[in-house]
């Protein structure tokens, strides 16, 4: 059986960097382990004043493009995901192919564009839907281009602005893939939730304790019904476990649960028993309450332990490196998570063909999904391909009243008019508006 999967990745954040800590914190007269701490955030990614999610997924898809010598007729279908989009009407993948057909031969006249929507969920549900177009045989050879692009912002004073962010994940989809097989199992958590939405604004409404209950909630399905279908897990099953990630401390809590659930009635929960006891089961307790009290007593000495400390390290930890600085992308930000896992392996010599990685997705609406990925022969010379390191090394460092004015650029109610604070080279930049109030793009050398 062909096995169809990530067969490259690419990433391009945002030009300007915001440090949390030592500008954000000070000018909010708040501690700044509020941040690092709490949060798990050093500083994040800002779009410059010419690029948007157009440049950035298009800047993150040409790269990936050269670097792998792919010719436009080699992409079949181009889905971008994003919740970030300026257009109800026209997808943002037909303005990143407008920007490619600048730069390579030929054309994508042929290629299937689309848009997904389902928050942050979105970009995984694009590799899903190009795992089905090649394993239905209608790509003709061809792969698929998946772009996940966002500019994550907040009003100002609203208790996400410290989580925002901005960047591009682009990742071919093929046949025989170089990173990583996508199991044929999936599993869901999805119900109708008002925990985070976008009703015709452009800042979100946010019940933050609320979401994360539902984030929660919703991987527990999910993880449940990938079971169903794959079997039980364990947590020495899984290499890394990425999980989408609007903020390292979210994932701190979903580890302790998704650790907590596996370790159950195995010998992992019989060890740990002598120190902590077994976990409490729902038939010991004559109410819920009573039984969601104990659990979380249990969670609480559980999370101390040596055994979840050393796994949360070797499992989870390496996969929100980059998300510490960069913040969240929105339908981003579990790719990043992947791609961090993956460059954590090759860093540190880890012989990862083989071994497996389980992916949490999750968009607020709200939808988890879960599926398995295997890694292949290839991943390494794809992941010490990427540059992301450098990207972050030379991102222009605003102070706290440039920070006020680039979020003013980027609110679509405002727009003010302001220079760049970085020299665009050998990138796509906006170029301004046409006669029709659509957005143009053009190619910096």
């Amino acid at each position: 059986m062909t096995e169809v999967g990530i067969d490259a990745i690419e990433i391009w954040t945002g030009k300007l960097k915001l440090d949390l800590p030592n500008t954000f914190a000070p000018a909010k007269d708040e501690d700044p382990e509020k941040y690092t701490k709490g949060l798990g955030l050093e500083s994040s990614s800002f779009p410059d004043v010419h690029e948007d999610i157009v440049t950035m997924g298009a800047n993150a898809a040409k790269r990936l493009m050269e670097r792998r010598g792919l010719e436009l007729d080699d992409i079949g279908r181009i889905d971008v995901a994003t919740e970030s989009s300026f257009d109800n009407s026209k997808p943002v993948s037909t303005y990143i192919a407008g920007c490619l057909e600048q730069r390579f031969e030929g054309n994508l006249h042929h290629a299937n564009k689309g848009e997904r929507k389902f928050a942050c969920v979105a970009g995984t549900q694009s590799i899903d839907d190009a795992y089905n177009w090649i394993k239905a045989g209608r790509h003709r050879g061809r792969s698929a281009l998946v772009v996940a692009t966002d500019t994550a912002l907040y009003a100002r004073g609203d208790p996400g602005e410290a989580t925002q962010g901005a960047g591009a994940v682009a990742m071919l989809i093929s046949e025989d893939p170089d990173v990583a097989a996508l199991s044929t199992e999936q599993g869901y958590g999805s119900a109708d939730e008002t925990d985070f939405l976008k009703p015709n604004q452009q800042f979100p409404s946010v019940d933050g304790k609320r979401s994360m209950q539902v984030y929660l909630a919703r991987m527990r399905e999910a993880l449940e019904d990938f079971e169903s279908v794959a079997g039980d897990t364990h947590p020495d099953d899984f290499a890394y476990i990425p999980f989408h990630t609007p903020f390292p401390g979210m994932v701190r809590r979903a580890g302790l649960l998704g650790y907590r659930h596996m370790i159950r009635d195995t010998e992992i929960e019989d060890e740990l028993a002598g120190e902590i006891g077994r976990q409490p089961r729902e038939e010991e307790f004559d109410s819920w309450e009573a039984y969601e009290g104990a659990i979380r007593e249990y969670m609480d000495d559980l999370k101390e332990t040596d055994a979840y400390r050393d796994w949360y390290g070797r499992v989870i930890d390496p996969t929100l490196t980059i998300a510490r600085n960069v913040g969240n992308w929105y339908t981003g930000s579990v790719h990043v998570a992947r791609a961090s896992a993956l460059k954590n392996a090759a860093e540190t010599g880890r012989k990862l063909s083989g071994e497996k990685l389980l992916v949490g997705s999750y968009g607020s609406g709200a939808q988890a999904e879960i599926h398995a990925e295997t890694v292949q022969d290839g991943w390494k010379d794809e992941i010490s391909d990427l540059n992301v390191d450098e990207q972050l090394a030379r991102r222009h460092d605003i102070e706290y009243e440039e920070y006020e004015e680039i979020h003013d650029v980027h609110n679509h109610d405002k727009g003010i008019d302001i220079d760049s604070f970085t020299q665009p080279s050998g990138e796509f930049v906006f170029d301004g508006w046409g006669d029709m109030n659509q957005r143009k793009y053009s190619y910096v050398e």
